[in-house]
């Protein structure tokens, strides 16, 4: 069996040394070499050419960030990051999935080596997932243009919704990749675009600094939900880690459901729990999208969610980082279109435009 090649880079020898003994236990890992900073690990990566690095953000002399940044455009490979569970650390992960990492895990504040040990399994289980992520190379973006076509590139908003954005909802569900690939589709959404709901594989403390930073972004206004509040149209709402979010009827208004639960497919939040929701509150009006992600949580929802008459789409694989859950929701017969990231949300709008005033499963 070939063994997954790993390197771990992390300013304290404490932190290296727990990860280097909780990778070797694996059978099908092994820590090749540990770095206390960003200069070391490029040689070790040089020399070593590891499937996987673990990347530390705080460290001496250069930060996680931009070793990670010149890392992706010189070398991409696959990254899972290891940040303090703090505001300040939620922000700079984030920032780390924006340029290439394919995921992190939040080491406790206190009671390193302990809490390390307890999650070990999350940690191995990621580095797995990196190590089969398609990578891609992080492109510097071009100048924007100053001419006056800049503006005929832009997405067309959609106009006179009306009644059709006060119904339909959107409902997304994603995990590993699924921050990247939702914000590239909600940010090329309208301002009147219809309500959306998202869940999205993530630990408390992160889904707040997520969402600010969506709405600094997108033309809607995107916050995490709140347990009981109205759903809007211009709106998107993310479910709070550690919490399950679902929807409801009160009266003629649907609101946000956010409740702290046992884990559905491992997973709180769970898409399982909010695509249920749909399928049972929403049914004809509801638009389901499954995204990148590892696993099979939602996948089942979603073809409730097809046979109570919604419309739904899956991510293609090329265009994922893990294909997981959008091939299980294909293969549950819950997808009407799969389709790569960068057409979902042009093609919902013209569907949208398309099924004014119908169920959008009759088209």
């Amino acid at each position: 069996m070939t063994k997954i090649r790993a390197v771990v880079v992390d300013d304290s020898a404490l932190v290296r040394s727990l990860l280097t003994e909780i990778i070797n236990r694996q059978p099908d890992m092994q820590c090749v070499g540990a770095a206390a900073d960003p200069y070391a690990a490029r040689e070790m990566i040089r020399n070593l050419n590891p499937d996987v690095i673990t990347l530390d953000v705080e460290m001496p002399r250069m930060d996680g960030i931009d070793f990670l940044s010149k890392l992706m455009r010189l070398r991409p490979m696959p990254v899972v990051m290891v940040s303090t569970l703090t505001e300040r650390g939620a922000d700079v992960t984030l920032r780390a999935l924006e340029l290439g990492a394919i995921d992190f895990v939040a080491k406790p504040k206190i009671g390193i080596a302990d809490g390390l040990q307890q999650l070990a399994q999350e940690i191995t289980e990621k580095i797995r997932v990196a190590a089969k992520a398609q990578v891609r190379k992080l492109q510097v973006p071009a100048p924007a243009p100053t001419t006056p076509a800049a503006a005929d590139s832009r997405p067309v908003p959609l106009q006179g919704l009306g009644r059709l954005s006060t119904e339909k909802i959107i409902f997304i569900g994603a995990s590993t990749g699924g921050t990247e690939a939702t914000r590239e589709l909600i940010t090329a959404l309208p301002a009147d675009a219809p309500a959306v709901v998202i869940t999205q594989h993530m630990p408390a403390g992160f889904t707040k600094s997520y969402a600010a930073r969506l709405n600094g972004l997108c033309r809607i206004a995107v916050k995490e939900a709140q347990d009981g509040e109205r759903v809007l149209p211009g709106h998107a709402y993310i479910a709070p880690g550690g919490h399950h979010l679902s929807v409801e009827r009160s009266g003629a208004n649907y609101i946000a459901r956010v409740q702290v639960g046992e884990p559905v497919n491992r997973h709180m939040p769970s898409v399982e729990v909010l695509f249920k929701s749909a399928a049972r509150v929403v049914g004809p009006n509801a638009i389901g999208v499954m995204l990148t992600g590892m696993g099979a949580d939602g996948a089942k929802a979603m073809r409730e969610m097809r046979d109570a008459g919604a419309y739904c789409v899956a991510q293609d694989e090329a265009s994922c980082v893990v294909f997981g859950m959008p091939r299980e929701a294909i293969a549950a017969g819950a997808v009407h279109e799969v389709l790569p990231l960068s057409q979902i949300a042009p093609h919902l709008i013209e569907r949208l435009r398309a099924t004014a005033g119908m169920s959008l499963n009759r088209v």
